[in-house]
């Protein structure tokens, strides 16, 4: 269950997941120098919109999809600050794949694989790229890129995961019926 999991703060402290029993959760995986960043002032739309009804977005910056979030935890906080006017919590750096990943997300992917981009010339995009990567990239539930989510009900059921081209509208609407 999500409740299990802590995720590691900035300040080294922790934020204990089971402290937001009852909440609808967003989890992303982000970074400041990708073509997905924009997506921060989405994601502050949905918090500013959602939040005083029990929305959380836990933001985990992640520098391991070309190395796009090369600050320092602070630096990013900075950042997201200036051109975002972000309020939802920022955690500390993490991996999200492979050796170091934290456990949360070897969690999550257990819980919702990939199941492809979708539609469009983003999700096209993001085929073409990852076939350069890793030709197996369809058959494993590793996260694909930076702003992967996934949403969590207030029971701590991970319900759904959106990758980084999937439409903010459909989010949207997803977090609506949750609320």
């Amino acid at each position: 269950m999500i409740y299990d999991y802590k995720v590691e703060k900035q300040d080294g402290s922790f934020l204990e997941l089971r402290d937001l029993k009852g909440k609808v959760i967003l989890i992303v995986n982000t970074a400041t120098k990708c073509g997905f960043t924009p997506q921060y002032e989405d994601l502050e739309n949905l918090y500013e919109k959602y939040h005083d009804k029990g929305l959380e977005i836990i933001d985990i910056p992640c520098n391991q999809f070309k190395e796009q979030a090369p600050e320092s935890d602070s630096e990013i906080t900075h950042f997201c600050q200036i051109n975002y006017n972000i309020k939802f919590p920022q955690m500390k750096k993490a991996d999200v794949n492979g050796e170091n990943e934290i456990e949360l997300y070897k969690f999550l992917k257990s819980q919702k694989g990939f199941e492809g981009f979708g539609k469009g010339p983003k999700a096209i995009a993001m085929s073409t790229l990852l076939k350069t990567i890793d030709k197996d990239y369809k058959n494993n539930p590793d996260i694909k890129w930076n702003f992967t989510k996934f949403l969590v009900n207030r029971d701590g059921e991970v319900v759904a995961r959106f990758e980084p081209t999937e439409k903010m509208t459909k989010i949207d609407e997803k977090i609506a019926e949750l609320i």
